[in-house]
């Protein structure tokens, strides 16, 4: 009972973090105007979303309770992006530091947890995937960066 717990809460904390970038991407994508960074936003939004599908039936499979929701870190965050966003002449600049920031700590999170030791196999096979697309999705918003500067 006390694996399920541990590892419930770390998947679900992954799972809480995916709920945020999928509203963050949400979001962005309703704010930048930019047609290509849109499409970007939004494919990155159903992949947090995928994600989150996975996340859930891998805690199902441990015999875990799934969270359902956002964090009160990331409504902060989305809020903020709203806050900087209508006081910049550039939404775009602005949106695209904060996707930055907000891919950089879920980067941080997926980093915590696929070396545990615990971590079923499937479980970590699915966690891997998952934050080698985070990677690709931060190179991605970071070259969208360097290229709109």
């Amino acid at each position: 009972m006390k694996y399920t717990k541990r590892m419930s809460s770390k998947l679900n904390q992954l799972l809480e973090k995916n709920n945020d970038a999928e509203a963050g991407y949400k979001r962005a994508a309703k704010i930048v105007e930019a047609p290509r960074l849109k499409r970007f936003f939004e494919t990155q939004a159903q992949n947090r979303n995928e994600f989150g599908q996975a996340l859930r039936s891998e805690i199902n499979n441990i015999g875990g309770e799934f969270v359902s929701g956002t964090s009160i870190t990331g409504d902060v965050h989305r809020t903020w992006m709203d806050v900087k966003s209508s006081l910049s002449s550039n939404d775009r600049d602005v949106i695209l530091e904060e996707v930055i920031r907000g891919e950089r700590a879920a980067l941080t999170e997926y980093k915590g947890i696929v070396y545990d030791a615990a971590l079923p196999p499937s479980t970590k096979s699915v966690i891997v995937k998952q934050m080698v697309s985070v990677e690709n999705a931060l190179k991605s918003t970071e070259n969208f960066e360097i290229v709109y500067s």
